[in-house]
């Protein structure tokens, strides 16, 4: 060290003359679930934040991301009152109420089995709407 200093001229700072910045690369894969190779990445290069947590604010309006357009919602409301054969009111589009048990569903339409009459496939857009028979119809 002490060449190091004499071989500046007294204009700089000798205190720094063999100090070097050490940046280890890490390796990212350490932190994560996949298995460790003990090798640095490629470059020793950090990742891109938006690589680590996986939102992409290119568009410069730091917004997150749009909901998903479906949240499974309805379908986990048709299993649970299929599987508990929840009696139910369906009140349709026209004010018709139809009493009965929903025994399957798809994309477009119900399977009501009604006691004392016959089964029903309801199209979902006559639907107005549906309660849970002795509910008060929803209203309050």
């Amino acid at each position: 060290m002490k060449d190091a200093v004499n071989a500046f001229p007294a204009s700089e700072s000798p205190a720094y003359a063999n100090r070097k910045l050490v940046r280890p690369a890490l390796n990212r894969a350490e932190h994560s679930h996949s298995p460790h190779n003990g090798a640095p990445q490629a470059g020793g290069e950090r990742r891109e934040r938006t690589e680590r947590n996986g939102h992409d604010r290119s568009n410069g309006a730091g917004k997150k991301s749009a909901p998903p357009e479906q949240t499974n919602a309805e379908n986990f409301y048709y299993q649970k009152q299929m599987q508990s054969k929840t009696p139910m009111v369906i009140v349709l589009r026209d004010g018709e109420q139809i009493h009965g048990v929903i025994e399957w569903y798809d994309k477009a339409c119900i399977k009501v089995v009604r006691n004392g009459g016959a089964n029903l496939l309801i199209y979902k857009p006559a639907i107005k709407y549906m309660f849970k028979e002795g509910e008060n119809g929803g209203k309050g």
